[in-house]
């Protein structure tokens, strides 16, 4: 089956990757040689356990990056922001407020005076610098440090151009994250959604994209062509997803690199839930022909279309395991909306889901382990977990209407999109993005300029 190009309108996005080079510190030292290793009692390493359910915030200080001239000190203040704002948001970290820092004199080279930062509870300790650089780049320095034991944790040296100091942040973020949780980041990665506006009888729906903070926002499509369900590739260069052209319903995957699109083909009927396999070389969808809707995939390289299931139910909403060895998808085969999980060329499909009321749009657990699904039930919507046996069923959020949950890479945090019930007037209805921590705990609103929803999470971008 051959692809064509097929235009459709689009605003330009900046590039997807700015430069930002790393070079992590080996055995970090003053200018007089002295090792900033243990530099006090060895004590029980700090450490956050995300494994036993809610915790309670770490209390850390983050301060703000020293710089070397105005412009440096500007950013160094702008990124001790974002990695404050990130951490908080985890809500696995309470920054502590500037106005309670004892001292204000803390030299990069130089080690802390511990007291003063006990003395506010902080046990643990961020602080940087920002350095000019020739040909308009800076270098980004930070060390990290276990207050109550003394010692020196981790640190980096980032080489970035001033447009990339948001990605520096987040990159940083993500190493403090890593060294006190011993999980991976989540910050430097991206959102991809549909952005909403005017009535509920004449959406307009446009492709958006944000950082997982919600800054650097763009729109990807102007809203001439209704848009669905986007979904990454897992190199990150591509999204796909669902588009109204001339009334029919395509797939098409979009290149964030050159934004420009491609048709993946015309298919008879309708097309839903197009998702990227884990080595982005297929695509999985389902297909709706006679009245029958089944699960195919289409081999990116030779654009093969293979079908998976054949019944007479509505089989939807296909997701492939993290190696790709498996697909879980939602069906009404048993007479009702259920989850299923089968191999990923069709065979021994199984029921997963058992509990009351329907089940869809599951979407498996980067790590493996869970299943993330929309419930229906008493009237009410909610995103759950599961797993990938259909034992230990979770709910995390409920709703009037809760839906499409996607997780972040680490398999740590959901977004999800929640619409309000609107009044007799028509009133109210508005769809936002949230996020929430997988133990049901951390709920909040992603902010973004209009009405949100089927966001998908991109993998870490480096």
């Amino acid at each position: 089956m051959n692809t064509r190009a097929v235009p459709l309108p689009l605003v330009t996005p900046r590039p997807l990757l700015a430069p930002v080079s790393r070079r992590a510190f080996g055995r970090l030292t003053l200018g007089g040689g002295a090792a900033l290793g243990l530099v006090g009692p060895a004590l029980a390493e700090l450490r956050i356990d995300i494994t036993s359910g809610r915790v309670d915030p770490l209390p850390l200080a983050v301060v703000d990056f020293r710089g070397d001239g105005i412009e440096a000190t500007r950013i160094g203040r702008e990124v001790g922001g974002i990695i404050r704002a990130n951490l908080e948001r985890s809500g696995l970290f309470a920054p502590i407020d500037h106005a309670a820092f004892i001292q204000s004199d803390l030299q990069f080279d130089a080690i802390p005076r511990f007291d003063d930062w006990r003395k506010i509870n902080a046990q643990a300790l961020v602080h940087g610098r920002i350095i000019m650089l020739a040909g308009g780049q800076f270098r980004v320095e930070y060390r990290l440090w276990d207050v109550f034991a003394e010692q020196y944790m981790t640190g980096t040296a980032l080489t970035a151009i001033q447009e990339s100091m948001r990605r520096a942040a987040h990159i940083i973020s993500d190493m403090i994250y890593k060294r006190i949780t011993g999980e991976e980041g989540y910050f430097d990665t991206r959102i991809v959604y549909i952005s909403e506006r005017g009535p509920q009888n004449r959406r307009e729906k446009r492709l958006a994209i944000m950082d997982q903070d919600g800054a650097s926002h763009m729109f990807l499509t102007d809203g001439r062509t209704l848009v669905l369900t986007p979904r990454f590739s897992p190199t990150l260069q591509e999204i796909t997803y669902l588009a109204y052209y001339a009334k029919k319903p395509r797939v098409y995957i979009f290149n964030l690199e050159s934004a420009q699109q491609e048709v993946l083909g015309d298919f008879p009927g309708m097309t839903f839930a197009p998702r990227f396999s884990p080595d982005g070389n297929r695509v999985i969808m389902s297909l709706a022909r006679d009245g029958i809707t089944d699960l195919y995939t289409m081999d990116l390289r030779t654009h093969r279309v293979a079908r998976l299931t054949d019944s007479s139910s509505i089989d939807t909403s296909p997701s492939y395991s993290p190696d790709g060895s498996q697909v879980a998808f939602n069906s009404d085969r048993g007479g009702a909306q259920q989850l299923y999980v089968m191999n990923a060329d069709g065979s021994g499909v199984t029921r997963i889901s058992f509990g009351n009321g329907r089940y869809a749009t599951p979407v498996w657990s980067p790590r493996g382990d869970l299943i993330a699904f929309t419930k229906m039930t008493g009237g009410r919507f909610h995103i759950g977990v599961m797993r990938t046996d259909g034992s230990g069923e979770r709910l995390l959020s409920e709703g009037y209407l809760v839906e499409a949950p996607s997780w972040a890479p680490n398999g740590r945090v959901l977004v999800y999109f929640k619409q309000d019930r609107t009044d007799s007037s028509g009133r109210g209805g508005t769809t936002r993005l949230h996020t929430i921590d997988l133990t049901g705990y951390n709920d909040r609103e992603l902010v973004t300029p209009e009405d949100a929803s089927d966001p998908a999470w991109s993998p870490l971008i480096r």
